[in-house]
């Protein structure tokens, strides 16, 4: 069985959202690149002018109404229009609400004919600016869609959290709140979130938006997200000495109150997930101790012999669990760093 895989560009530079093939390496599949040819008439355009485009890669046999959509990013540049230096995962979720909800829309209505509006199943995924996209996305995707398909999403290191960082600053709830006011992006947010919360624009952040999901729902993060680590916690600008270089750089050469700031960091994404732990009857989890950033996008650490595991179960299996309905419960959370076994640690 092989399923209908669709890879739709998240926009990360801000000169362009042009797509490139899935997979580059030799002997890896390459799929061609579909131009969404009237999009133009919904104003569908990326930040070049340039029309928006997926990869699709049919499936067949008893998968031939399967789907699985993937958030890709693309990364070509760190200069940003806002006139300040970004990193490329935050550039990916700035430039994908740049226009993005259009764009989406037009490569939706084009693949509905093609088959998608036919799915029996469905499963919308993405890493990082793609995983937030997920989670943004996620019930709207299933409005598209027969009410008999089973239609499930999951966000792999997409959980951005609402954290202060070690100077106590809400560094990332400013950029945020900044993206939402300057893109308008507020009117694209979860109806239910927006209505609850004294500033609207907190529902970009997962976990304010999370509860008032309905669709089944997969949560793949590590509790030490590297790129939460490294530009939320410890952002450079509060960091202007470099005290944290060697910790960033290398998690065991931490000093004592590093590990005790990082385990916080852990806590307060438990925390944070602590309601969809304990009520979410059809969602799934796998929270681990790595010092990672998407762990669903290769091999090694998604099925390899030495994927990173909890309770002797990989990734892959525990999504798969979830997915197929195999067990009751999918929800595994790994005991604090440095317990974690057969992570690959992401220095970057």
């Amino acid at each position: 069985m092989v399923t209908n895989a669709v890879v739709v560009t998240v926009i990360v530079a801000l000169i362009t959202c042009g797509s490139w093939r899935v997979n580059a390496d030799e002997g890896r599949l390459s799929v061609k690149m579909t131009l969404v040819g009237n999009a133009s008439a919904i104003g569908a355009f990326c930040l070049d002018g340039s029309l928006p485009a997926y990869h699709l890669h049919r499936g067949f046999g008893a998968g031939a109404r399967n789907w699985l959509l993937q958030f890709e990013i693309f990364i070509i540049g760190t200069a940003s229009s806002l006139g300040i230096v970004m990193e490329p995962h935050l550039q990916g979720i700035l430039c994908f609400t740049m226009g993005g909800q259009k764009i989406w829309e037009a490569i939706i209505q084009d693949l509905l004919p093609k088959g998608l509006g036919q799915a029996r199943k469905a499963l919308l995924s993405g890493c990082s600016a793609g995983g937030l996209s997920s989670f943004l996305h996620c019930d709207s995707f299933k409005t598209y869609l027969p009410t008999n398909a089973s239609v499930k999403c999951l966000s792999d290191a997409g959980f951005f959290l609402d954290e202060r960082d070690i100077s106590l600053n809400h560094t990332m709830r400013f950029f945020y709140k900044g993206l939402v006011s300057l893109q308008e992006v507020e009117k694209n947010l979860n109806k239910n979130c927006t209505s609850s919360l004294y500033f609207p624009e907190l529902c970009i952040f997962p976990q304010y938006t999370l509860k008032y999901i309905t669709t089944p729902f997969f949560i793949l993060n590590s509790a030490y997200d590297v790129f939460q680590f490294h530009h939320a916690l410890v952002p450079p600008s509060a960091d202007p000495r470099g005290v944290w270089s060697r910790c960033k750089q290398d998690p065991s050469k931490c000093r004592p109150n590093q590990i005790n700031i990082l385990q916080g960091l852990r806590r307060d994404m438990l925390l944070a997930l602590g309601s969809f732990f304990n009520s979410s009857t059809r969602g799934g989890m796998f929270i681990n101790s790595c010092f990672a950033h998407c762990q669903s996008e290769t091999q090694n650490t998604w099925f390899g012999v030495d994927s990173p595991r909890i309770h002797n179960k990989t990734i892959a299996e525990t999504v798969g669990d979830w997915y197929f309905s195999r067990r009751l419960t999918n929800k595994e959370i790994d005991c604090a760093y440095p317990c974690g076994t057969n992570c690959h640690n992401l220095i970057q």
